[in-house]
């Protein structure tokens, strides 16, 4: 492993920093405390600093030399409504909110890397920090967007980091394309005629229709998508109803999509719409269908992606970079920023949990778990990536 000895000889005091954000975790468009820490220590090492895109996040800007060419590393910096179980020093002071992802570590890495850059860093160019909020559930990058982030620092490219238990400690995986799928959202109402139980024929019954229609959104997966392309439509609610001798007068049935391109979302929401208005008028029912798309699917660009493996297997060796890794049906906004600039966002192994030794509660290291913790073994890591990736990057007419 390869990684910058400045950026290693400073991993007590960014180590540090991680803590302390991981004491205060604080949940979407809150960040006010991390995000003063944020700017606090771009400008202590004379970083330019920009604040309120997206309400609480951070742009830094580090500019030299006279090329015009310019790339974004982005961080998220938003914890969880989640009661931590870890018994450490630095567990979260704030009960009901825990740093359960690791943004804590994000954060970190990417201050470490701005640490170095502004007192060693030899580039030409400029490199904006973004440290953004709202991740979770909050689409913080397309606040920071809509806040004009890309019109007032333009990039040629933009890049993002997240730690991932499910590889081993150190490494990194990524690939082209889609890497993670797109979130949605959807409810189905159905309004029946309510009646006594024992006198169903007096009403039109819409939990029936419920059943019917829960049924028939699974044909969509199996014979209207395509099976080559990955898709999950899951029901997680069904409600109706107050006794158990009536009727009600109606229902609802709610879940989530996830697909990794528009297209085969697109299809599952103009047959989902289909399927419920026909089922529902087979019973005499009426419907309304809300369908949310909430974040798009992260896809990585081929260039950028080909480009980051290439500094990822100088850092850590060719047989600790998956350029295949598995993509997931989790979801993540930095989508919204692959929209409209190429980049790559890739994973960084947290390992197996080995690194909380004492003062965590039962269960797996894994994202978004009362007893996770970032493992500070990344943060050199995690920063060297960084640093490496924004240095040769503005070194090429081309990444």
């Amino acid at each position: 492993m390869k990684l910058i000895p400045e950026v290693f000889a400073a991993r007590d005091e960014i180590q540090r920093i991680r803590r302390t954000i991981h004491a205060h975790p604080e949940l979407r468009y809150e960040e006010v405390r991390t995000a003063d820490l944020v700017a606090q220590r771009l400008e202590q090492w004379g970083i330019e600093v920009h604040r309120g895109l997206g309400k609480t996040g951070v742009v830094g800007v580090l500019k030299r030399g006279t090329s015009e060419r310019a790339i974004g590393l982005r961080a998220d910096m938003d914890a969880l409504p989640i009661q931590e179980l870890n018994t450490f020093e630095h567990r979260s002071q704030n009960e009901g909110r825990m740093h359960a992802c690791g943004h804590d570590g994000h954060t970190a890495m990417l201050l470490g890397a701005a640490q170095y850059l502004a007192n060693h860093g030899e580039f030409d160019g400029t490199i904006v920090f973004i440290f953004q909020p709202a991740e979770e559930g909050g689409a913080g990058a397309r606040a920071m967007m809509e806040d004009g982030l890309f019109a007032k620092f333009p990039v040629d490219a933009v890049f993002g980091l997240h730690n991932w238990p499910d590889l081993p400690e150190g490494a990194f995986g990524l690939r082209e394309g889609p890497i993670m799928a797109s979130s949605n959202e959807f409810r189905i109402d159905i309004k029946g005629i309510g009646a006594h139980a024992a006198m169903p024929h007096n009403g039109r019954d819409p939990v029936f229709a419920a059943v019917q229609i829960a049924s028939a959104l699974q044909s969509i997966i199996t014979r209207n998508k395509k099976p080559i392309e990955t898709a999950v439509l899951s029901i997680t609610q069904i409600h109706a109803g107050d006794a158990v001798n009536v009727i009600p007068d109606a229902a609802w049935l709610a879940g989530t999509v996830r697909t990794f391109t528009i297209e085969t979302l697109d299809l599952i929401e103009t047959q989902m719409r289909k399927l419920a208005d026909a089922t529902a008028a087979a019973y005499d029912c009426t419907v309304d269908v809300a369908f949310n798309r909430n974040y798009p699917p992260t896809v990585n660009s081929s260039q950028e992606t080909r480009f980051a493996a290439e500094v990822m297997r100088e850092i850590v060796g060719a047989e600790n970079v998956n350029t295949a890794v598995e993509p997931t049906m989790g979801a993540e906004d930095f989508a919204f920023m692959l929209l409209e600039k190429p980049g790559c966002y890739a994973f960084l192994g947290n390992g197996e949990g080995a690194h909380r030794a004492f003062g965590h509660g039962a269960g797996p290291c894994m994202l978004h778990n009362p007893s996770y913790d970032f493992n500070d073994q990344l943060l050199p890591i995690g920063s060297t990536y960084w640093v490496q990736l924004a240095q040769r990057f503005l070194a090429h007419r081309e990444a």
